[in-house]
């Protein structure tokens, strides 16, 4: 149907007949001349239709924008270049035009259009933009070369069930009614976190997966009720041999894909550090700017809300300098104050100073009256202040001041320019291995059940449980978690002692997980692993914000699928023979 595609067509064809298919991306009628840009994924080309050619300019006088046409033709070279595009130089002469399919008038202008639920109805055809076209092209490329890199260093590409056992993993799992085995159920996989423990307990030493994973869990731009990862699991290994061959594996993708070097090593950071620095497990490092413990500074001062929380164990008053930051003004502060209020702040100070030379007088607070000038001065010392610096303070509970003073962080660096224009990955190591559920009254894993503590020792995890530090590790680029994984508990004992710590039973333990501490018991070899986000991946090399923007058929936040209707109502009789009955909700629960 054609012999070339239009984004290709260039001067080493001028003279020579082809034949082209595509969209009318745009349509004109110069003086009795009729242009048309068609556009294939490849690109554009100018076809020419000149009016001596009745059939053809007939045809062309009809068409619409984002009609499919097949275009046969003579390549010329332009009079006037179009150095905008790589087809400039030459254009198509039409010969004869035919209409594969007419398009009646769309609901958007393709480049134009900013409402994304229109877009996400009518897909389609938002797929057909070239830079959704760039972006999934990117995608592939993007698979295939990590494919490439894995078969060429010995892994196993193992396909793991989608229909399996729901497992705890900290989300909701997507549950399939059986319809052979009344009243029992398959869950989507979260991940294939067990079968891949399994394939190395099995002798396979190397497995990866381009996986699809289910989470039933509330969505934001970077989440996805389906996504796409990158699993990988290695026999025999420490976590730095698997922090190793992946360090490789992504900088050598980044080169491919982006034309971008990464570090020559990425810098390690433990979850403590990183969380004190920058009130985050996953900091942006283009952002130079730090947290600064201030509760030495402030344990004796007549303001409250400083004093209890610096004398709180597990308390934190952190401050934050803004550079040049006085000319903030108040309504500005105050959208800063709403902004961390969505992270738990209860409230924002700040000091401003104006003047370091003139002391208290040269600074303007409304928390300065409850503070006497030692304290000041210590203060603006701790954290280095200068003049025209504005500096703000968090005070309370450990985990939310750090929290919101790190979304702070990350609010001003980007608002004031602060970001630097670079690539900043590195390993954050020595993850917490528990979080207390004040709510439940137990503890969860911070990455998941079957992460190994470092200790080795089962009666010294269980009696230090709140300080104990796992073998997890996540590889951060640019503030994203792009990668996550540890090493894996391989002993059946230290097994069963996280799930009680986890506060699962041992007869939950074996109706959920039998079959794993069963397979610990025979030879199990110490395993490791970490899975890659390929949505975010894609969506950092492609400078989205979201990774809806290089997902095909993504869902909006509310997890539907506004093109094709999903979730949606099933007949009585398909639930019936599924052995599953509709209940109400209670409007009032």
């Amino acid at each position: 149907m054609r012999t070339h595609y239009c984004g290709l067509v260039d001067e080493t064809l001028i003279d020579h007949p082809v034949a082209l298919c595509g969209w009318v991306d745009t349509r004109r009628d110069h003086g009795g001349v009729i242009f048309i840009d068609l556009r294939d994924h490849e690109g554009v080309v100018q076809v020419v239709v000149d009016p001596d050619n009745a059939a053809a300019f007939k045809t062309a006088s009809a068409v619409g924008y984002e009609y499919c046409l097949r275009v046969t033709g003579t390549v010329r070279r332009r009079v006037s270049a179009n150095e905008r595009v790589k087809t400039g130089h030459v254009e198509v002469l039409a010969e004869r035009i035919e209409v594969l399919n007419a398009a009646r008038d769309l609901p958007f202008v393709l480049h134009e259009t900013t409402n994304e639920d229109l877009k996400l109805k009518y897909r389609y055809l938002d797929l057909r933009r070239p830079d959704m076209q760039r972006a999934m092209r990117m995608r592939t490329r993007l698979v295939s070369a990590l494919r490439r890199h894995l078969d060429a260093r010995g892994f196993q590409d193992i396909e793991t069930p989608i229909l399996t056992k729901a497992t705890p993993e900290g989300a909701r799992d997507y549950l399939v009614p059986s319809r052979v085995h009344a009243g029992e159920f398959y869950a989507l996989p979260q991940s294939p976190q067990l079968f891949k423990q399994l394939l190395m307990m099995a002798g396979f030493d190397r497995y990866y997966q381009i996986a699809r994973c289910f989470r039933d869990e509330d969505l934001r731009a970077d989440r996805q009720p389906e996504f796409t990862q990158l699993d990988m699991e290695f026999a025999f290994v420490e976590e730095r041999d698997v922090q190793d061959a992946v360090e490789d594996m992504i900088r050598a993708i980044f080169k491919e894909i982006a034309d971008v070097e990464l570090a020559a090593a990425f810098p390690r950071m433990t979850y403590e550090e990183a969380v004190r620095r920058y009130g985050s497990d996953k900091p942006d490092l283009r952002i130079a700017l730090e947290l600064v413990d201030v509760a030495e500074q402030v344990k004796q001062v007549e303001f409250k809300v400083f004093a209890e929380a610096a004398s709180d164990p597990d308390g934190r008053v952190a401050a934050l300098r803004l550079p040049g930051g006085a000319d903030l003004t108040r309504k500005q502060i105050d959208e800063l104050g709403a902004h961390v209020a969505k992270h738990g702040a209860k409230g924002l100070a700040w000091i401003r100073v104006d003047d370091r030379a003139k002391g208290r007088e040269g600074l303007n607070s409304p928390i300065a009256k409850f503070l006497d000038d030692a304290t000041l001065t210590a203060l603006l010392d701790k954290v280095g202040a200068q003049t025209g610096d504005m500096v703000f303070f968090g005070a309370g509970e450990y985990k939310t001041v750090s929290d919101f003073m790190g979304a702070l962080r990350l609010k001003v660096g980007r608002d004031r320019g602060l970001v630097e224009n670079a690539w900043k990955p590195l390993w954050v190591v020595d993850f917490p291995m528990f979080e207390y559920d004040a709510e439940a009254g137990r503890y969860v894993a911070l990455h998941h059940p079957f992460t190994a503590p470092k200790v080795d020792d089962v009666a010294d995890l269980k009696a230090n449980a709140k300080i104990a530090v796992s073998r997890g590790y996540d590889m951060v680029l640019n503030g994203n978690e792009i990668g996550g994984g540890s090493i894996r508990i391989h002993r059946p004992e230290m097994q069963s002692a996280v799930f009680d710590l986890l506060g699962i039973s041992a007869d939950e333990a074996q109706a959920k997980f039998g079959f794993l501490l069963e397979a610990l018991k025979f030879g199990a070899p110490p395993h490791g692993g970490i899975a890659f986000g390929i949505d975010r991946i894609a969506a950092l090399i492609a400078g989205t914000e979201s990774i809806r923007d290089v997902i095909a058929f993504p869902k909006t936040t509310s997890a539907q699928c506004l093109m094709t209707a999903a979730p949606s109502p099933v007949p009585v009789a398909q639930l019936t023979e599924l052995h599953v009955r509709v209940v109400e909700r209670d409007p009032k629960a």
